[in-house]
């Protein structure tokens, strides 16, 4: 038991959490994601936001763990995925930064698990950097990064009235914005990571 402890502690590393934590922040965007919330608020006249988020912290852990598998079931290696992956966050940063949007996605009739835990939160792009985080980061960086990620997601859901009062509309087009550039410079990095183990 001493010993697993120790093994953890050798691998948590707070640059791999904090790199991990901001990938998954900027991609699962729950700040820009405040003006449907809201109108899924409106529609259902409540949020389950403890569900929602359990639910999507259990969908991107599980997909952590046997994401990598289901690839070799059907041939693909990591490295190429994460390629795949680092596309998926270059046009999600250009979403961001211009203000468009390349991603049509009508699932957001109620306020259910379904269009709160998933596509919201644990969406394609998230489910995409987690395998792609993989292939760089260790496991245990990366399962801390979702819990924390989870839990602001949760705060988020709570109080999503408050934060729209807050930042206004432009407060939160600034943060999408700034948040597009950091996300645009990671899926550079990874893209150029694992690019090259592919003609290796």
């Amino acid at each position: 038991m001493t010993e697993i402890i120790l093994q953890i502690k050798e691998t948590i590393n707070l640059r791999e959490i904090f790199t991990a934590g901001m990938v998954l922040f900027a991609v699962i965007d729950i700040i820009g994601s405040i003006p449907i919330i809201i109108d899924l608020r409106k529609k259902a006249g409540h949020i389950e936001s403890e569900k929602a988020s359990i639910v999507a912290g259990i969908l991107m852990i599980m997909f952590l763990f046997v994401g990598k598998e289901i690839l070799n079931l059907i041939g693909i290696d990591v490295n190429s995925f994460a390629v795949a992956g680092a596309f998926i966050l270059f046009f999600i940063a250009l979403e961001m930064i211009l203000g468009i949007s390349l991603y049509k996605d009508d699932a957001h009739e109620t306020a259910s698990i379904v269009p709160l835990a998933f596509p919201l939160i644990a969406g394609a792009g998230t489910m995409t950097s987690i395998l792609s985080l993989r292939a760089e980061y260790e496991t245990i960086n990366i399962i801390v990064a979702i819990i924390m990620n989870i839990i602001f997601v949760y705060t988020v859901l709570k109080s999503s009235g408050k934060i729209e009062g807050f930042l206004g509309q432009q407060g939160i087009n600034v943060i999408r914005k700034i948040f597009g550039v950091i996300l645009l410079a990671i899926a550079v990095k990874l893209f150029a990571t694992n690019i090259q183990s592919l003609f290796q």
